[in-house]
């Protein structure tokens, strides 16, 4: 268990020598497949004071912190680095950057300790425990059994408890890593704060032995606007040819659908529901009832299509008034609340948006669940950005996972209109095999939205040259004229080179602006140059009938050490809002008021 006692081999000393200690470990057997679709389903909520340390060297797992057992320090009978028992507390939700200044660069494992009180498992019940994010590589311990452990800093997981707990009191215990290695999605190399923790929501479901796994419901997208399709997953012992109810009472449909070897129920039930936009978004109950098993959701109808250069919603023309976002607090760190995401929307309103782009990794699920009662449109996407290994078979399974979670948790929401498979990579053989198949796998569960992600041009010939483009819906180009690149007249000769014969969106642009005290009057990072940024992009895209979209960077200033000159101080400043998220720049009421326009032009 600790030094002394090593078994990990005879000598004694191995765990001091041994650096393959974290392999038993590292099954990433907790993934899209053990995820349980949690709509409508009461929660035991785990957040609150857990037990925490930092483990810079991974002594932890070196030393089997995990098989440690509660005892009062005076009668332990050997020595020991850490009980997790007792010490130092933080919060769950939290980033532990934001918790003490000596945290807040540290990049490594962390290990979080609670008690689990709990009555006798009946016999038809099943326990699981779902993490809402935990940033990168979560290791799952209960009673001193290692259960599993998940990859990915931004989508919820889940680890099955049935048979695992004890009558009474139980041990729960999180090794958590988010050191940046040259095989995990995002790697090393990013331009947001690598924050650490478990900073989204953890909870405890009981359900019966036989549950609806997954639910999967849309609108046909034949433009009839005349049927809806049911997918729902069942797993347990009764699952193979179980009965499952659907209901829709506002469509007055109330069907019964029965399951097929492999627990899947499927149906397509002719109804011609009230369609979702931004100016009409429109929502229906869903229920589905397996024995004592139910879920709810409440799911919006609506078609987006791809027409050659044009997007489309529910048959008609579309152009994305947009910004993008990062889940970024100067208090929280990345820590989402809903006063936060309200804040958000009503700043994306302000802006006159129809459209947000949620960059570079899922934000919390209240997003798109927000969005689909606020009408807006949302691009949603996997930190496969910049330099990722693209060779690496252990990198796209990774990466491959992030993106069906994500499916998986947002697929019912009509706010949702795009998945990005990636950001700024590099036009290799690999990384057009890498991202082709994402944007595959994405097709593969999701046959109802768009692909997309952020190509590259080919500045010297003015042209998107990007192979990628072939094999996704949607073509996001990052153009920064007027910040790193100089002369706008090139972002219209690129569309004049290219003749793109698909929607082109303009994911990113913007510059800088330090509107502090201390910020420039004029010149670089001054708002006015900023300003006069705005107005050259928005002169310049009035001419661009090829551009379908865009989304400046950003709605506000967020952290990122990477940014260190005498006006930034560790933050990007291209934020149309400070990092307060109050206080408006110049640039703000420029690009509302080019939204304005759009608008009043009968975009939808």
């Amino acid at each position: 268990m600790v030094l002394e006692r090593s078994e990990l081999a005879e000598n004694a000393l191995q765990c001091l020598h041994d650096e393959a200690y974290d392999a038993p470990y590292n099954l990433q057997n907790l993934n899209h497949e053990t995820l349980l679709f949690v709509g409508g389903r009461t929660a035991e909520n785990l957040d609150g004071a857990w037990n925490f340390c930092v483990d810079l060297l991974d002594t932890g797992l070196r030393q089997k912190w995990f098989e440690m057992t509660p005892a009062d320090p005076e009668e332990r009978i050997e020595p020991y680095d850490y009980d997790p028992y007792m010490g130092e507390q933080v919060v769950i939700p939290s980033n532990w950057q934001m918790l003490k200044e000596k945290w807040y660069f540290f990049e490594g494992s962390a290990w979080y300790t609670r008690p689990l009180d709990v009555e006798a498992l009946k016999a038809d019940e099943r326990k699981f425990l779902r993490i809402g994010a935990a940033q990168y590589d979560c290791k799952v311990f209960l009673n001193g059994e290692f259960l599993g452990n998940h990859y990915g800093g931004s989508t919820p997981f889940c680890v099955e408890l049935t048979g695992k707990l004890r009558e009474g009191r139980n041990w729960l215990m999180f090794c958590v890593n988010n050191t940046r290695t040259t095989d995990r999605v995002p790697m090393r190399n990013t331009d947001w704060f690598n924050y650490g923790g478990v900073y989204r929501e953890v909870e405890l479901y009981t359900t019966p032995k036989t549950v609806i796994r997954d639910l999967f419901v849309r609108l046909v997208p034949d433009g009839t606007y005349s049927a809806i399709a049911i997918d729902a997953t069942l797993d347990g012992p009764d699952a193979l040819g179980a009965q499952i109810e659907i209901q829709i009472p506002d469509l007055g449909i109330n069907t019964v659908i029965a399951s097929s070897q492999d627990g899947l129920a499927s149906a397509e039930i002719k109804v011609s529901p009230e369609l979702w936009s931004p100016s009409n978004p429109r929502l229906y109950d869903v229920i589905a009832r397996l024995g004592d098993d139910e879920v709810r959701d409440r799911v919006g109808f609506r078609q987006i299509e791809q027409i050659g250069a044009g997007l489309f919603l529910n048959g008609k023309p579309l152009f994305l008034r947009g910004i993008s976002v990062h889940e970024d607090d100067m208090e929280k760190g990345k820590v989402t609340s809903e006063e936060d995401l309200r804040r958000r929307f009503g700043h994306a309103r302000d802006l006159n948006c129809n459209f947000l782009r949620l960059a570079h990794y899922p934000h919390h699920e209240k997003a798109a669940r927000m969005a689909d009662e606020l009408g807006f449109l949302l691009w949603e996407e996997i930190p496969v950005y910049w330099a990722i290994d693209f060779e690496n078979p252990a990198t796209f399974r990774d990466a491959q996972n992030q993106l069906i979670e994500l499916i998986k948790r947002d697929r019912n929401r009509a706010s949702v209109i795009i998945w990005s498979v990636g950001n700024e990579n590099p036009d290799t053989d690999a990384r057009l095999d890498f991202m082709r198949r994402l944007a595959e796998t994405a097709k593969q569960y999701d046959p109802t939205r768009l692909t997309s992600a952020a190509c590259l041009i080919n500045h010297a010939k003015k042209k998107i040259e990007d192979r990628l483009s072939n094999f996704i819906d949607v073509i996001g180009i990052n153009e920064y004229y007027g910040w790193y690149e100089e002369n706008f007249e090139d972002l219209v000769e690129i569309g004049v080179n290219s003749s793109p014969d698909k929607p082109v969106v303009i994911s990113e642009t913007g510059a800088d602006a330090d509107i502090s005290a201390t910020g420039p009057a004029r010149g670089l990072f001054s708002e006015a140059y900023q300003t006069e940024v705005y107005e050259k992009q928005i002169a310049t895209l009035r001419a661009l009938d090829y551009v379908k979209g865009i989304s400046p960077w950003i709605l506000y200033d967020f952290r990122v050490e990477r940014r260190q000159n005498i006006f930034q101080q560790g933050r990007n400043k291209k934020g149309l809002i400070a990092g307060d998220k109050a206080t408006k720049k110049e640039a703000f009421h420029k690009l509302s008021a080019f939204y304005a326009e759009k608008r009043e032009e009968g975009e939808q």
